[in-house]
């Protein structure tokens, strides 16, 4: 397969700016290594959460060098190695890591091709590449092994080779197993939790009652300790214990933890009422800014009526299956951290901060650990780790944090508060739409700000301030303004966000942000408005959008469910709900079916979804498929408990989740298309909830408003 090629003169000028993450990271050599022994090492600074993105990142580049996919191995993460990516989150993944490894993979075939070219005395046009062999027409050959001691990548990638044309495409838009799943299927060491270094401890770290508690005696709990084979270690607030094994860590643990005495400073204020987060959050300081508005100005018909509703959702838990686990070594001037952490170098220049560091002289070394959706407790077990090892130079010590720890101790996604306000014709159409989304911000992660984020750095003796979390800017994503701008052809319409200035519980990135809250509350909004004229919901969606690519999900899904499920008992019903991922990504249509009893229980969801060309068509009925499942989990049963004081939530029993028997059957159709690839991460989640919702209205007659849908909030409308 030849390809396309823009001659470039050393020196000039880069051209073009660079796709995707290569603008930030340019050098060809930071991306691809090509070896002797027959393979192609990748780079890329992203990481595999569970998402399978190792492998379409591997597709992507085995496509552009025609390699076999065991040609081509992924290098986990490193500040080491890798290029500096960010944060593998967005559902960016293969817009961003995907887009540079096109780059460089053409880039680098090319200047592999010129170099054959001048070995073989032939012209560049005169040589394909097959499984990594070099070959001309007459049968002389080369291959990219026999000269990866020859050809140069460190330079900048000039951006003006031609990726290979989708037509030629052999092995991107088709399924591949994931590279990453033997390991996890036949139960071989693979996660973090499975490192085991030389001369390791194991810690276990012992947390205030509360966030406001703090330390005035360790005394009792050392002495405890002085005959077990576990010492205690203490840095203000920050205790932990140290032992040779799991078993005794966590048995040292059990024996210290009551004996530590903490105190309730004086002028911590209680938590809020769980039960009216909506008046709490209505009372609190808040930075007031608008989202988006349309250019239209205002509708040219009168308004024949004005509706209104609120829509609401609970703190939420990360939940991860697998605690957070974090691994670390001092060696008395380089600290080396392993972590699943999402963002690498983010949490390096934190715990530089932290330990009064150079970044230098840290590494972080990614493995992989239980997906974590969001900001989870990664970074902070990190540091928790790094804080231990520091205490005990030479020694790697493992931290491995229990599941109290992970429910009660990780950062949460916020509540929000969603007021819609829509002005209608007599026909029910919209004319004009108003959007207030009130919460904490979404985003308090590490390596964003001038002191560290990491939990434990806010108990130390010495502590650094917690931080109040805030929002991307909208250009970026957003947080809480992700997906409040409405997708539908309003003639008028106006957002508005109201972060809070206080923040009771630590607030961080949770998947899909602010997208669950904001599309649940105008997809339940536009069945709200249907009803009211007397109109199909369906129909309704379709009468306010003219997107092709919108219509065509909404069109296909409908079609597959049945809608509008007229045949079904009366106990079930269907519900729609639709978005495209932060107005700028995958399209997603999605139509629940549940089914009415004791509780509310989610049969069947029927998905639609465009994220343009596909790489993986597995990997993206994956996510889109675990996306849903985690929708419906949040939308019928997470909710954080909290009293006065703490969490309460820190177990199983007390935050329950989706179980295995009550996952509904899923069925997802990708719309053709061979427009640029989107992520497919959480496109699924507000969709899938607004669904669920919707169908409870149609079924039951009812409109729950709050999330999640559980009998104590829909009874008593019943009633």
């Amino acid at each position: 397969m030849n390809m396309a090629y823009v001659s470039a003169t050393e020196g000039q000028s880069l051209g073009p700016p660079l796709p995707g993450s290569m603008q930030r990271n340019r050098r060809l050599c930071q991306w691809l290594r090509f070896s002797v022994q027959g393979h192609v090492d990748v780079l890329s600074g992203k990481v595999e959460l569970g998402q399978g993105i190792l492998t379409a990142l591997a597709q992507i580049v085995a496509e552009e060098l025609d390699l076999r996919l065991d040609q081509v191995r992924m290098i986990p993460a490193s500040t080491a190695t890798s290029p500096d990516e960010a944060v593998t989150s967005g559902s960016l993944s293969v817009q961003e890591s995907g887009a540079a490894l096109c780059c460089a993979g053409a880039e680098a075939r090319h200047l592999f091709i010129e170099a054959a070219a001048a070995l073989l005395d032939c012209a560049p046009a005169d040589l394909c590449t097959v499984d990594g062999d070099i070959v001309h027409a007459d049968g002389r050959r080369t291959s990219y092994w026999a000269l990866a001691e020859k050809v140069d990548l460190d330079r900048e990638a000039s951006g003006l080779v031609a990726p290979k044309d989708g037509s030629a495409y052999r092995l991107v838009g088709r399924a591949a197993a994931r590279l990453d799943l033997p390991a996890k299927v036949f139960g071989l060491p693979h996660f973090i939790h499975d490192i085991v270094l030389p001369g390791m401890r194991h810690g276990r770290m012992l947390r205030p009652p509360g966030p406001a508690a703090r330390l005035v005696s360790s005394d009792a709990a050392a002495a405890a300790l002085e005959s077990s084979q576990a010492q205690l270690l203490c840095d203000g607030s920050l205790v932990a214990v140290v032992a040779a094994s799991q078993h005794l860590a966590e048995r040292a643990a059990a024996l210290a933890a009551p004996l530590l005495a903490w105190q309730l400073s004086p002028a911590a204020a209680p938590l809020p009422d769980r039960h009216d987060l909506a008046g709490w959050m209505r009372r609190q300081p808040a930075q007031s800014a608008p989202i988006a508005a349309s250019e239209g100005g205002t509708a040219a018909a009168p308004a024949a009526a004005t509706l209104s509703a609120s829509y609401g959702k609970p703190y939420i838990a990360h939940a991860s299956i697998a605690p957070s686990c974090a691994l670390a070594l001092w060696d008395g001037a380089h600290l080396t951290v392993w972590t699943h952490s999402q963002g690498i170098y983010n949490l390096r220049k934190d715990l530089a901060l932290a330990f009064a560091l150079r970044p230098d002289d840290v590494t972080v070394q990614h493995a992989q650990g239980a997906g974590c959706y969001g900001h989870n407790g990664a970074d902070d077990v990190a540091y928790d780790a790094a804080w231990l090892a520091r205490a005990m130079p030479g020694v790697p010590v493992r931290v491995q944090w229990s599941r109290a720890d992970e429910l009660a101790w990780s950062p949460f996604g916020p509540a929000m508060l969603v007021d819609l306000e829509a002005d209608v014709d007599a026909s029910g159409a919209v004319l004009d739409w108003r959007h207030v989304v009130r919460g904490n911000g979404h985003s308090n992660r590490p390596g964003r700000a001038a002191t560290p984020a990491l939990l434990g750095s806010f108990h130390a003796a010495e502590p650094f301030p917690p931080l109040l979390a805030v929002n991307a800017p909208l250009v970026a994503g957003g947080g809480a303004e992700r997906n409040a701008q409405p997708c539908y052809d309003f003639p008028s319409w106006r957002a508005t966000g109201q972060r809070l200035l206080t923040m009771p519980l630590r607030t961080s990135a949770l998947r899909a942000l602010g997208a669950l809250a904001n599309v649940f509350a105008i997809e339940s909004f536009m069945d709200e408005l249907a009803l009211a004229a007397g109109r199909d919901a369906l129909e309704y969606r379709l009468a306010h959008c003219s997107d092709a690519r919108a219509r065509a999900v909404l069109q296909d899904a409908a079609r597959r469910a049945g809608w509008p499920g007229t045949q079904l008992p009366p106990e079930r019903g269907l519900g729609i709900g639709f978005a495209r991922y932060k107005n700028t990504g995958a399209w997603c249509a999605v139509v629940a079916e549940i089914e009415a009893g004791q509780e509310i229980r989610a049969v069947r969801l029927t998905i639609s979804v465009d994220v343009g060309t596909v790489i993986n068509p597995d990997g993206v009925v994956n996510q889109i498929e675990g996306g849903a499942i985690q929708a419906c989990s949040w939308a019928l049963k997470e909710e954080v408990a909290f009293d006065d004081e703490r969490v309460t939530s820190d177990s199983w029993e007390t935050y329950p989740i989706l179980r295995f028997s009550e996952v509904p059957a899923v069925d997802v159709a990708i719309m053709p298309s061979d427009a640029p690839s989107l992520g497919a991460g959480e496109a699924a989640l507000g969709p899938t909830a607004a669904a669920l919702a919707n169908a409870v209205a149609r079924t039951l007659g009812v409109r729950v408003r709050e999330l999640p849908l559980t009998a104590q909030r829909i009874t008593p409308l019943l009633l």
